[in-house]
């Protein structure tokens, strides 16, 4: 279950996203292309997951607490459902544009 904090990391991390994009400036002559924006969400996934690995194996290893690799965890479960709805709005918008009519 994700806690306030998860939440709050998550929409911090959506608020840099959105304005290394550029979106707040309105001109996307300025902003980063789409592909290299899926790109860095795709890589702070990855990261997440793998700092939620590195704290698994260091509790593995008795070197962590099991608080710090819950939140790992959550983090990494938030990224990853943010990544996946934001995958399926990608795949209905692409569908919405194949049924229009030409």
């Amino acid at each position: 279950m994700a806690s306030p904090t998860i939440a709050a990391n998550a929409y911090a991390n959506l608020a840099r996203v959105l304005e290394n994009s550029g979106a707040s400036k309105g001109s996307e002559a300025s902003g980063q292309s789409f592909a290299s924006l899926l790109k860095d969400a795709v890589g702070s996934v990855m990261e997440s997951g793998r700092k939620s690995d590195a704290q698994t194996v260091a509790m593995a290893a008795g070197k962590a607490n099991v608080m710090d690799v819950v939140t790992a965890v959550a983090d990494t479960d938030v990224a990853v459902s943010t990544l996946v709805s934001v995958r399926d709005r990608v795949i209905a918008a692409y569908e919405d544009i194949m049924k229009m009519p030409i």
